[in-house]
């Protein structure tokens, strides 16, 4: 989340209140975060000089918008061209592509579309392993077996969810290629 909060700052300085309200109405297409959360972040973001916040006056009305730091900024660009990593490759993917505008080099967007793309080849590939070792439904002995044949469907939609973000992965390659 705070790498979040900090690609929003790049657009310029956001109050707690304001940083809410993005989370609330657009963030949360990909990421869902609380105000307690998004609090803790920023005052992590605070203790390690990522963020700072300018002069209360110039909010208004007693709000204290924070801005990123050249500190922020470059820990902002490492986890963007770093690698996905954690469990939930969906919410990671589609939080970097949010924020690829803010990266200013073609050749580093390009580098955060080819890591989605490799992860995705990962994550397909342990599904295809999984898929494999397990019995299929086609086996007359399993087909009436609705333990099986559920958890065969949840697998079957992993893979058609992982083809899906493949075949989007390539398309925004070719359209950032073409620029």
């Amino acid at each position: 989340m705070q790498f979040v909060i900090l690609g929003l700052l790049l657009a310029g300085p956001l109050s707690l209140y304001d940083i809410q309200r993005h989370f609330e109405r657009v963030v949360s297409l990909f990421y869902s975060a609380s105000a307690g959360s998004i609090q803790r972040s920023l005052r992590q973001l605070l203790a390690e000089g990522r963020v700072v916040i300018e002069e209360p006056a110039a909010a208004g009305r007693g709000r204290k918008p924070y801005r990123i730091t050249p500190a922020g900024r470059e820990a902002w660009r490492h986890w963007m061209l770093g690698p996905l990593s954690g469990s939930e490759l969906e919410t990671a993917m589609l939080a970097r592509v949010f924020l690829l505008g803010r990266l200013e080099d073609p050749e580093d967007r390009a580098r955060v579309i080819d890591g989605i793309r490799a992860r995705i080849d990962v994550e397909d590939e342990a599904l295809r392993a999984l898929a494999d070792a397990v019995p299929t439904a086609s086996a007359p002995e399993r087909s009436s077996d609705p333990v099986l044949r559920f958890q065969l469907a949840t697998l079957e939609y992993g893979q058609r969810s992982l083809a899906l973000a493949r075949a989007w992965a390539s398309e925004l390659a070719d359209a950032e290629a073409e620029r």
